[in-house]
């Protein structure tokens, strides 16, 4: 249901946001590949559809930069496949429909709540990438030039650039760049990138300036791909599924951060499993009508909550806005110069970059310098989702190692004889007792060494696992405890667990070491408990 208390405010918020996603939304649209329409297409199919069955009350959805780029590496691979954009669109849109489906799939399961596990080199240098292939790509346009479609080989066409390039199309884009930097210093209450996208627009056609435009936008609603879908040749699903899960994956990623950005200035709670259904249904939607995949956009989203945007409702009203332009506005939208979009997604790119991770690299930890570094590299020249996954297992790998020492470092081991004086008093001199204190989990980080530390146990005839501190066993933990109770038990040795708490308890009660090899006898409440209970043995 549409609340309408907050009418007046979620009005002038969605129109607010419909004004500075237009430009933005025309950039990525002819970055794609797909044309100006595809990107509007997107803006408006998922403004409306995950305003309305999104999570996030004041989240503005749309083509965003990390879209965007995957998206037009979809394209570039399918065109160079099938030879060309119409023959490649059944594919195409596939894709995009298919990415929307695993984001329902993805709120269906609940994994929304484990994104905020990502780490912050990762995400770092993921998003310094993505920025730096946005500005990339537009160093050719914003010389009125065609641009590669591989990051290497713009690289390897720079030569080019002297040769061919066009001064009015670099005029253009360095007057671009200047109004979205300088006009916010004379009023905010217009979005500078509008303000350059129409003024240069009238430019171009008053002094008739000869550079390259989007050109013509097919007018009146859009069609409806599914003949397109179910005619298509499925027998290599995996083309899709690849590129389908990137997709995913990111504008999970991508749409959950901005919705974590949105509770902050709202100080609302967001709902992330709704929030990919609602993302998925919008994707879905836009891939049926030729439009690009794309998710919750920050900087729209920040705008419509600024100008008083609090519902559902100035989400909706920021895709219906798109819409009317499209329906009444798409002549004029074909003058706009490439070289003015270019000269917006480049600041979309600079806008991008951590420069804060970046300016901090010398001070955090090496290790976790070097994966931010390893990340922007390999999003940059190689591919955004193996980035990203080699960024998870590179950091996951150095937390557990770190975890491993810390539990090291924390694990006291403590041999304690009667005749000094010690805890236990009141047993017999010659019979020491040796004590474990584990402080954290039990896990696989951890198990090498304490292998080694049972192996290397003095002559003793007890042992006591002190347990109060350990939350969490996992299976690599639980079968080095016990190996490590069958050895002592082999060598004569008695074993005893205190404080013990309900997960690593239920651990080894499920492979039978409690009771079959640790009796019940041997579990004690607490470690005072067990001293009062050698105390009373020996007394005995």
């Amino acid at each position: 249901m549409i609340d309408t208390k907050n009418l007046s405010g979620d009005i002038f918020g969605g129109i607010t946001a419909a004004v500075v996603a237009l430009p933005l939304a025309l950039a990525f649209g002819v970055q794609s590949g797909m044309g100006a329409i595809a990107g509007l297409y997107g803006a408006i199919a998922l403004g409306i559809l995950a305003a309305i069955f999104g999570g996030t009350t004041t989240q503005i959805s749309g083509p965003t930069g990390p879209m965007a780029v995957v998206a037009a590496a979809v394209i570039a691979g399918e065109i160079a496949i099938y030879g060309s954009l119409e023959a490649a669109i059944g594919t195409i849109v596939a894709t995009f429909v298919l990415a929307g489906i695993f984001q329902v799939l993805m709120g269906i399961s609940g994994i929304g709540q484990y994104v905020r596990y990502m780490p912050y080199p990762v995400i770092s240098g993921f998003m310094s990438g993505i920025g730096l292939i946005i500005i990339f790509l537009q160093i050719f346009p914003f010389f009125g030039l065609d641009s590669p479609a591989v990051i290497v080989d713009v690289f390897a066409s720079l030569g080019d650039i002297g040769i061919h390039m066009n001064m009015q199309a670099v005029l253009l884009s360095i007057a671009t760049i200047a109004i979205i930097y300088l006009f916010p210093k004379v009023t905010t209450k217009v979005p500078s990138a509008l303000v350059a996208l129409i003024g240069l627009t009238i430019a171009t056609v008053l002094l008739d300036l000869n550079v390259p435009v989007i050109g013509d936008i097919p007018k009146g609603l859009p069609d409806v791909h599914v003949d397109t879908l179910l005619s298509m040749d499925w027998h290599h699903p995996m083309v899709m599924v690849i590129p389908a899960l990137t997709l995913a994956a990111l504008g999970a990623i991508d749409s959950l951060l901005t919705s974590v950005v949105a509770d902050n200035k709202t100080k609302t709670k967001h709902n992330s499993n709704r929030e990919l259904i609602g993302q998925g249904i919008g994707n879905i939607g836009a891939g049926l009508i030729g439009g690009l995949p794309g998710a919750g956009a920050t900087m729209r989203t920040v705008v419509n909550i600024d100008a008083g945007g609090r519902t559902r409702l100035s989400g909706i009203i920021h895709g219906v806005g798109l819409l009317i332009v499209l329906l009444g506005a798409g002549a004029y939208a074909a003058m706009i110069p490439l070289p003015v979009l270019a000269g917006i997604l480049i600041t979309v790119g600079l806008g991008i970059i951590d420069y804060k991770g970046l300016k901090h690299i010398k001070d955090v930890p090496r290790s976790e310098a070097v994966i931010m570094i390893i990340v922007l590299g390999l999003t940059v020249f190689v591919d955004l989702l193996q980035a990203v996954a080699v960024g998870m297992v590179l950091a996951s790998i150095l937390f557990m190692k770190k975890m491993g020492d810390v539990a090291e470092e924390r694990a006291q081991a403590m041999p304690m004889d009667a005749s000094k004086g010690g805890l236990l008093e009141g047993i017999d001199p010659e019979c020491q007792v040796y004590v474990q204190t584990f402080d954290g989990p039990i896990f696989f980080g951890f198990t090498s060494y304490f292998q080694k530390l049972i192996s290397e146990l003095p002559n003793v005839k007890m042992v006591v696992f002190r347990m109060e501190n350990v939350p969490y066993i996992d299976q690599s933990g639980m079968y080095a405890i016990e190996d490590a109770v069958l050895e002592l038990e082999k060598r004569g040795i008695e074993v005893f667990l205190t404080g013990i708490q309900k997960q690593p308890e239920d651990m080894l009660r499920n492979i039978k070491l409690i009771p079959e090899v640790i009796e019940e006898e041997s579990l004690f409440k607490n470690f005072e408990t067990f001293k009062r209970f050698v105390s009373i043995a020996k007394s005995s």
